[in-house]
C-alpha cells in the first residue's frame, strides 16, 4: 500500500502549512472533534469547501484550552478570521449522559478517549481567541451552535441561557448546514468588508446594539420574539416563543427573527433556499482522502470513524419533525439530494479502499428513505410552515415515491467490489404501511419494502417506534404504535417469502415530556407481548431549542399551551427506565412495588406470570 503524502490533508502544523510554502493562512478552523477527512465529519466538509474557493485554511483540532493556549496561537494571525465548530454533536450531549454523568469516552477523539475538549467547546473556544486576538473576526457555526442561536433551555445548567452569540462574543453565527454561508462570508471578507457590517446573508445570526435595530432590519415582517429576560421571568414566554421559531425555520420563504438580550438585540436571518442537487454534489465530489489525519496513528482509531467508514451520505433534512430530534431542526425539513452519479462514483472510490472488504455500511441521510422526496405541488409546500410532513398524518401533498431509492440500492450492489450494502440509517415506516393501495402502486412501496429487507438488512433492521403511548407519541410527533404491529407483520412477511430469518430492533425512549410511570408500564407489558427483550433504549435528554426541551422545562406545550408532565429528578427517570428491563430478575421486586403504588397491580401477572417467547431471530 502506497502511503498518501502529507499534503493530501489539509495542515493541522505550522510545519505542514510552511510545506505548501504558506508563511500565512487565510482562515484558522478551531475544531472539537479530531480531524478526519471524510464527508461524515463537519469540520473537513468546512475546511475543504473552504479550500474549493481558493482560501488557505488550517485546523486546529481539539485544541488545548488548559495550557498557555499555543494551540490557539500555532498558525499566528489569520488573514480574514477564526471559524469554530464544536464538532459533529452539542458539547454537552457528547460530553454528558441523560442522567447528567460525565461519560467516560468521546468516539470523534482519537482512542475513544474522553477530555479533549471542553464544555461548551464553542464559547470557551471563542473567548481564548478574542482575549489573544481581539481584532479579528471570529464565526462560529455547527449544531452545537445552530441549537443555541436564540434563547434555549440548557439542561446541564438547568437554566435558560441567551443566544449563544452573548456568551461567546462571537461576531457571526452560521446555522444549519454552512456550506453556503461560509463560502459569502469569506468572499466578502476577502473583498475587504467589515465583519461587523455583514448583515443580509441568509443562515447567518449577529448581535448589535438595540439603538442599531431599526436601522438595519428594513423588513416590516421581521418577528420580534419574547426577550430573553422575559422568558427568564416567565416560563410561559419562552415556551410562546417557541412556535414562531420553528414554523419560520420550516419556511420557504421565512421572516428575520429579533431577541432583546439586555442592550442587544440577536438578529437571525431565514434560511438559504434549499441546496440544489448540483451545489451538493459539489460539496460530495471534494477531494476527500476519508482517512483521519496521520498524526493519530499512534493514539488509536477514531471511534465514529470506523462506524461510518464505509458509508454514504445521500442526501440532507429530514421532514419528519420528531419533537425530541435535533436533525431536523439543524438540516431543515426540506430534503436535498445527492445525483445518482455523484453516489456510484462515492461507491466506487470506497470500492479502491485498502480496508475495503466489499460492505457498504450504509447509505442513507437523517432518515434513511427520504431521498429524492419533495411536495407534489410545491406552491404549496412554499404557503406550509408545518414541522412534520408525516405526523399527525402524511400529507397529502408529499410525493413519497421510493422507486429512485429501490433503483438506486439495487444499482450500488452491482458495483464491482461491493458485495453487500446494508441500510444503517432509521427506516421511517409510517410511509410504508397503512397506505391506500394507491399509494403502494404509485410510489412503489411494496418494491422497496421487499428490496430493503431481501437485500440490505445484516439480520436486524432498525427502527423507532420510540414509545407504545399514542398520547406520548402524539407529544413527540410519532405516529401511533398500531403502525408499528402493522409494520412487523410485513416485514415478518416478507421475511417468510423470501425464506430469512431477520429481527427488527425497535428503539425506545424513557421520560419524554408526557411519558408517565403508568405509560412505562403499559409499554412494558405490550412489547413483552410482543416477544421482545430491550436493549435499544435511552433515557430523554432535552437537547436545546427542540419542542421537547421547550415542554420539559416549561411543563407547557407551546402548539397547544396545555400543561405537560416531565420526570425531572433522578428517581423518576430510573422509575420508567426500570419498565425496559423486566425481564432483568433484580428489577422484579422494584418493578411490582411501582405498579402497586401507581394502581397498576393488575399488570404484575402480566410481566412476571408468564414466561416470554421470544421474538424469532
Amino acid at each position: 500500500m502506497t502511503e498518501l503524502p502529507i499534503s493530501s490533508w489539509l495542515p493541522i502544523t505550522r510545519e505542514e502549512a510552511l510545506k505548501r510554502g504558506w508563511e500565512e493562512v487565510d482562515v484558522v478552523l478551531i475544531s472539537g472533534d479530531a480531524y478526519v477527512d471524510h464527508p461524515a465529519f463537519a469540520n473537513a466538509v468546512i475546511a475543504r469547501v473552504i479550500e474549493a474557493e481558493g482560501f488557505r485554511v488550517a485546523i486546529v483540532p481539539q485544541p488545548n484550552w488548559k495550557d498557555d493556549l499555543r494551540d490557539f496561537r500555532k498558525f499566528g494571525k489569520p488573514r480574514l478570521c477564526f471559524a469554530i465548530s464544536a464538532g459533529n454533536m452539542d458539547s454537552m450531549v457528547n460530553h454528558y449522559t441523560a442522567n447528567k454523568r460525565l461519560r467516560s469516552d468521546d468516539a470523534y477523539t482519537p482512542g475513544g478517549v474522553a477530555g479533549f475538549r471542553p464544555d461548551y467547546a464553542t464559547v470557551v473556544y471563542s473567548n481564548i481567541l478574542k482575549k489573544i486576538y481581539p481584532e479579528v473576526p471570529v464565526i462560529i457555526g455547527g449544531i452545537e451552535v445552530s441549537m443555541r442561536r436564540l434563547v434555549h433551555y440548557d439542561y446541564w445548567s438547568d437554566s435558560l441561557k441567551p443566544s449563544i452569540l452573548i456568551d461567546s462574543q462571537a461576531d457571526l453565527l452560521i446555522y444549519g448546514m454552512g456550506e453556503t454561508g461560509i463560502r459569502l462570508v469569506l468572499q466578502k471578507l476577502a473583498a475587504g468588508d467589515n465583519i461587523h457590517s455583514i448583515h443580509n446573508i441568509p443562515q447567518t445570526a449577529y448581535s448589535i446594539d438595540k439603538a442599531l435595530t431599526t436601522g438595519i432590519i428594513k423588513d416590516s415582517n421581521a418577528i420580534r420574539l419574547p426577550s430573553f429576560e422575559d422568558c427568564l421571568i416567565d416560563k410561559s414566554s419562552f415556551a410562546r416563543s417557541f412556535k414562531p421559531i420553528e414554523q419560520e425555520s420550516n419556511k420557504s420563504s421565512a421572516r428575520i427573527l429579533v431577541q432583546s438580550v439586555g442592550i442587544k438585540d440577536v438578529i437571525v436571518n431565514p434560511p438559504f433556499p434549499l441546496m440544489e442537487t448540483r451545489e451538493l454534489d459539489s460539496v460530495y465530489n471534494l477531494p476527500f482522502t476519508r482517512l483521519p489525519h496521520p498524526k493519530y496513528k499512534k493514539r488509536g482509531a477514531v471511534p465514529a470513524y470506523e462506524m461510518i467508514r464505509h458509508s454514504i451520505t445521500m442526501h440532507r433534512g429530514c421532514f419528519g419533525g420528531c419533537a425530541f430530534c435535533t436533525l431536523s431542526v439543524h438540516q431543515g425539513k426540506f430534503i436535498a439530494s445527492r445525483s445518482e452519479a455523484s453516489i456510484l462514483k462515492e461507491l466506487e472510490s470506497i470500492t479502491q479502499m485498502p480496508d475495503f472488504k466489499g460492505h457498504i455500511s450504509d447509505l442513507g441521510g437523517p432518515s434513511a428513505n427520504m431521498y429524492r422526496m419533495q411536495g407534489i405541488d410545491l406552491n404549496i409546500c412554499s404557503k406550509c410552515s408545518r414541522a412534520s410532513c408525516l405526523f399527525p398524518s402524511v400529507c397529502k401533498n408529499l410525493g413519497f415515491d421510493h422507486k429512485p431509492l429501490t433503483a438506486l440500492y439495487q444499482k450500488a450492489i452491482k458495483v464491482k467490489g461491493i458485495k453487500k450494502v446494508t441500510i444503517g440509517s432509521g427506516i421511517r415506516y409510517d410511509m410504508l404501511t397503512g397506505r391506500s393501495a394507491e399509494e403502494v402502486k404509485r410510489f412503489g412501496l411494496e418494491e422497496y419494502s421487499r428490496q430493503l429487507i431481501g437485500f440490505h438488512v445484516s439480520g436486524r433492521l432498525k427502527v423507532a417506534p420510540e414509545h407504545t403511548s399514542d398520547s406520548v407519541l402524539k407529544l413527540m410527533r410519532k405516529p401511533s404504535f398500531k403502525l408499528f404491529h402493522q409494520f412487523r407483520n410485513q416485514f415478518d412477511s416478507i421475511n417468510r417469502s423470501l425464506g430469512l430469518n431477520q429481527q427488527i430492533i425497535p428503539y425506545f425512549i424513557s421520560s419524554h415530556p408526557g411519558s408517565k410511570l403508568n405509560d412505562m408500564a403499559n409499554l412494558a407489558v405490550e412489547t413483552k407481548e410482543l416477544g421482545f427483550q430491550l436493549e435499544q433504549v435511552q433515557d430523554f435528554t432535552p437537547t436545546p431549542m427542540t419542542l421537547a426541551s421547550v415542554m420539559y422545562y416549561s411543563g407547557i406545550n407551546p402548539m397547544t399551551e396545555e400543561p405537560v408532565y416531565s420526570a425531572k429528578t433522578k428517581e423518576d427517570k430510573l422509575g420508567q427506565r426500570q419498565f425496559f428491563f423486566w425481564y432483568k430478575h433484580e428489577n422484579r421486586s422494584a418493578i411490582t412495588s411501582t405498579l402497586k403504588r401507581i394502581g397498576e397491580e393488575r399488570l404484575v401477572p402480566k410481566l412476571f406470570g408468564n414466561p416470554v417467547h421470544r421474538a424469532k431471530r
